[in-house]
């Protein structure tokens, strides 16, 4: 039996520390996209379109606690397409926000914080990163590090339609702070702009939290940077005309090096002789190998995104 480490709870008030901004984990992000492409196919990861609705895991002050927290982690269980699992929640005095014990099933058991008995609202998002975890155990997806692998929890969460929860969880104000999870507020904006620009989904509408809404927006201008790097066609004057100088230094070098740049594109020596490009795929950034050769429709083998480059 193992237990996850928790969805870390940044429950802070005046003069604790502040909620950290912006993307110091967007290479493990990235990373974990990559690895939940390459353990389902692009049919099982349409099944987790739409997102889970705002209803399915609302919670009245009204319901009871334990038969409300069992109603919203079914609902998360649908979700996630886990209909075999039973997922008992209990509540406790404890350090972090909630955690799981990852047994062979079908029943799991999982601790919420005891200040959830009064932050109702907030339930769905810490049982969100809980039920992702079981998800993750049953696919055998884990990353070594403990750190990283609860990085991957939290994209993949947010990946598969129920990570807007956590986002939405974040609040700050003068007097205090809330963050759920592992990821910065930008980074779940980011996570979940990658999934919006797959399911042509909005998540807007569904933010009851203006901080939460604020780190989307800075996330999704984060992600749409990477659909307008080159060699795609759909990079800006600037970034083509970079391009092209790197293009012209990697021609001139002795044959059998590569070249890097800090867009994340590669040259280097193709089968053929000629030169070729490397690249990450702006969807699921498995990197992509194509000839230095003008126009070039490429197609992810991954993801199988199409892509049109100008090389």
């Amino acid at each position: 039996m193992a237990r996850d480490g928790g969805v870390r709870s940044g429950d802070t008030g005046r003069g604790a520390e502040p909620v950290v901004h912006g993307f110091p984990h967007l290479a493990t992000v990235r990373a974990a996209i990559t690895a939940l492409h390459r353990r389902l196919s692009p049919e099982a990861l349409a099944a987790y379109a739409p997102s889970v609705l705002p209803a399915d895991v609302a919670f009245p002050d009204a319901d009871d606690l334990h038969l409300g927290a069992q109603r919203v982690a079914r609902a998360l269980v649908r979700h996630l397409r886990l209909p075999d699992a039973r997922m008992i929640v209990g509540f406790r005095t404890m350090e972090y926000a909630a955690s799981v014990e990852l047994t062979a099933g079908p029943e799991y058991f999982i601790e919420l914080n005891d200040r959830f008995r009064t932050h109702r609202r907030d339930i769905g998002a810490a049982l969100a990163h809980e039920v992702t975890h079981v998800l993750l155990h049953r696919l055998g997806l884990a990353f070594p590090d403990t750190g990283d692998n609860e990085i991957l929890t939290d994209t993949v969460t947010t990946y598969l339609g129920a990570g807007w929860l956590l986002l939405d969880a974040f609040r700050e104000d003068r007097v205090s702070r809330q963050k759920l999870g592992y990821l910065t507020p930008e980074e779940f904006g980011y996570v979940l702009a990658k999934r919006s620009l797959v399911y042509d989904e909005d998540p807007s509408p569904w933010f009851t939290s203006p901080q939460g809404y604020t780190a989307y927006t800075r996330g999704r201008a984060r992600a749409l940077r990477d659909a307008r790097q080159p060699p795609l066609t759909s990079a800006g004057w600037t970034g083509r005309q970079r391009y092209a100088r790197d293009r012209r230094y990697a021609r001139g070098r002795p044959a059998g090096g590569s070249t890097g740049t800090p867009d994340g594109y590669v040259f280097e020596p193709g089968p053929d002789g000629g030169l070729r490009v490397s690249f990450p795929c702006p969807t699921c950034h498995q990197r992509i190998r194509v000839p230095v050769r003008g126009r070039v429709r490429a197609r992810c083998g991954l993801c199988r995104t199409i892509l049109e480059c100008e090389t």
